[in-house]
Parts: C-alpha cells; sequence; structure tokens
C-alpha cells in the first residue's frame, strides 16, 4: 500500500499555482530529472489524475494548500475540504495559511481554527521561507501563536522549506526548525522537500527532534546525497521518512517506481511508502 504525502490536484483554484503554468513549462522545471510531466497535468483533468494514482497503486493522498499573500497565486481551503468531502478515502486534506502580515496574526490564527475545527482537515501548510512573505524564517516569533494553536488543535504543520524556496539559501537551513520544534515538541511537523541540500542536517535536526518528518519527495531521487535519506530510514529515522510525490512537479508513478528501486532496508520501504504517513494521519484503525 501506499500513501503520497504531498499532491496539489489539477481542481479549482490550484490551477492558480505556477506550478500549472509557468514553472511547468520552464526547460529547467522542478523534478525534470524524475521523467515527463503527467499527462492529467496537461490536459488539466483531475479524473485523469485519480487514475494516475490508481496505476500507481496509491491508496491515499495528502493534499497540500497553498497560501501567500498573493491570493491570484493561492488555493482555497474550502477547495481542498470539497476534495476531501467527495473523495474520503482517497484524500487527507493541508489549508493554506498565509505568513501573517504585521498585526495581521490574529487572523492567521482564525484561519487555522477555520481549517483544523470547521472544514476539519488534518493539518495547515506555511511557505515562511518564500521572498514573497515578511517573515525572516520558520523561526520568526510572529509564527509562534500560529504553531501554537495548531499544536493545540492536534494538527499537522506542513512546511515547504529547500534551496529554491527562499531568497537564499539560508532559508533551507533547518537550524530554524529545530528551534521550532523543541518550543513546541506537541506539533508534528513534515517539511516537504526536506531542507535540501542540508540533507546529513536535516536527518540530524529529525534524529534530535521526534516530532519532525522529512518529506524529501523529488529531491530524494537522484539529487546529490539523496542516498543519506535511505540511510537515516536504515538506521536512526526509520519512523520519520515518508513518500510524496510532489505532483504536479513529479508524475506519481515515476516516484513510486523509483522510490522502489532505492536500497530500503527489508522493511523500511513499507514504512516509508506507506506505514509512516498512516501513522501520522491516523488512517490505520
Amino acid at each position: 500500500m501506499i500513501i503520497d504525502f504531498r499532491v496539489r490536484p489539477p481542481f479549482k483554484s490550484f490551477f492558480n499555482l505556477t506550478i500549472f503554468g509557468s514553472r511547468l513549462e520552464a526547460p529547467n522545471r522542478p523534478a525534470a530529472w524524475v521523467g515527463p510531466m503527467a499527462e492529467s497535468v496537461k490536459s488539466r483533468s483531475l479524473e485523469r489524475f485519480l487514475d494516475e494514482l490508481s496505476a500507481a497503486s496509491v491508496q491515499h493522498s495528502v493534499v497540500w494548500g497553498r497560501s501567500v499573500p498573493d491570493k491570484a497565486a493561492s488555493t482555497e481551503m474550502e477547495d481542498v475540504a470539497e476534495l476531501v468531502l467527495k473523495y474520503p478515502k482517497l484524500f487527507s486534506g493541508f489549508a493554506g495559511v498565509a505568513v501573517p502580515e504585521e498585526g495581521q496574526v490574529d487572523n492567521a490564527v482564525k484561519n487555522v481554527e477555520k481549517a483544523l475545527i470547521h472544514l476539519k482537515l488534518k493539518g495547515i501548510t506555511l511557505e515562511p521561507g518564500f521572498a514573497m512573505s515578511s517573515t525572516r524564517g520558520a523561526d520568526d516569533p510572529n509564527l509562534h501563536p500560529i504553531y501554537e494553536r495548531c499544536q493545540e488543535l492536534g494538527g499537522i504543520l506542513g512546511f515547504t522549506i529547500s534551496v529554491r524556496a527562499g531568497g537564499d539559501i539560508r532559508f533551507s537551513n533547518p537550524e530554524a526548525v529545530d528551534r521550532v520544534a523543541g518550543l513546541f515538541p506537541r506539533l508534528r511537523m513534515v517539511v516537504g522537500h526536506s531542507f535540501w541540500p542540508w540533507v546529513a542536517q536535516a536527518c540530524g535536526v529529525a534524529y534530535r527532534r521526534r516530532n519532525v518528518y522529512l518529506l524529501p519527495d523529488f529531491y530524494g531521487l537522484g539529487c546529490p546525497g539523496h542516498l543519506q535519506w535511505v540511510e537515516a530510514a536504515n538506521s536512526l529515522l526509520p519512523d520519520q521518512i515518508l513518500f510524496a510525490s510532489a505532483y504536479p512537479l513529479a508524475a506519481v508513478a515515476p516516484m513510486v517506481e523509483g522510490y522502489k528501486a532505492l536500497p530500503f532496508r527489508a522493511g523500511v520501504l513499507e514504512r516509508v511508502m506507506y506505514r509512516n504517513a498512516a501513522a501520522l494521519l491516523k488512517l490505520e484503525a
């Protein structure tokens, strides 16, 4: 069984995202080394995407919303909730919460409550490293009320942190999340792109902070240092590495086959591809 922990389906406000437009059309598009883009992306078809999940033996996926100050580049959390309501066995949902401008923290906390209480989603996503946001990084004290409320409500926090997700490379350094994880030890955090290229440091933070989960997605195939994540899963972090395709940046089937070919020890691949995510999402029951 397989759980894809990070997808952004071709559905409603998700078409606002540059990953369904200019970023996929660029010659050096992210994840180009994994293979060609999915047919469902080219046709902008949700139905074809569902077929691609089935063909890759993916039983469940986590839909990651996105919210940034530019509403034209954001998704609506109601669209995430609609997908989950329509396909409850196939999807869990994380609502995008924007990094708040000065004086807007209370509104951000209300959005956390809307997502987790009223829309009954599993978590939220936050992108504190992007240059379009005003934050100083993941450990910006201005974000603490968001973390605190998410922790109180039992939600999962999804970060997007890597070398391309910030104004400069310091935003991808895992030190900031190490500090946040220490301050909020009951807040479960999943880091999309897993701080690449800081692979060893990322594994060290996850080993130190058991509430931090690593989601290498397409950086986990073929990128410099990617086998360190495999080594970590085989030794120190068998329960804290998760599989994701990061669709639409990569097609689902090539990602699944690529992870299956990695040198995980017996029993570890099942944890990475399914069991760790099922436990985190509380799906096993």
